[in-house]
């Protein structure tokens, strides 16, 4: 049984960085991770993807509006997850959310590739 526990989220200013993490469970080398976001009223959207083991920098998947400035890692030791934010923009304010899939060979940017998801944690950037 995966579980993802997201936390890390905050209060930031516009220019600022936040780091989010997402305490994983029952994870292997079979899956892949995502980042997603939401804001009331709008559809989840792709953040940032990576397999859980193994790969290279090449298997890191962005979206457009965050590449440069976000970058997603794990730490297998801790069974953690992170998604590194710098120089933050109002419009990245959002809840975001750790997902997981029981495949690893491609990006896996659709929410409805996921199986798993948390709870999400909610970051705000004030202008």
């Amino acid at each position: 049984q995966v579980q993802l526990v997201e936390s890390g989220g905050g209060l930031v200013q516009a220019g600022g960085s936040l780091r989010v993490s997402c305490a994983a469970s029952g994870v292997s080398s079979m899956h892949t991770m995502g980042w997603f976001r939401q804001t009331p009223g709008k559809e989840r959207d792709f953040v940032a993807s990576t397999k859980w083991s193994g790969g290279s920098t090449y298997d890191k998947y962005y979206a457009d509006s965050v590449k440069g400035r976000f970058t997603i890692s794990r730490d297998n030791a801790k069974n953690t997850l992170y998604l590194q934010m710098n120089s933050l923009k109002p419009e990245d304010t959002a809840v975001y959310y750790c997902a997981a899939v029981g495949r690893y060979s491609g990006a896996y940017t659709r929410v409805s590739e996921y199986d798993y998801w948390g709870q999400g944690t909610q970051v705000t950037v004030s202008s």
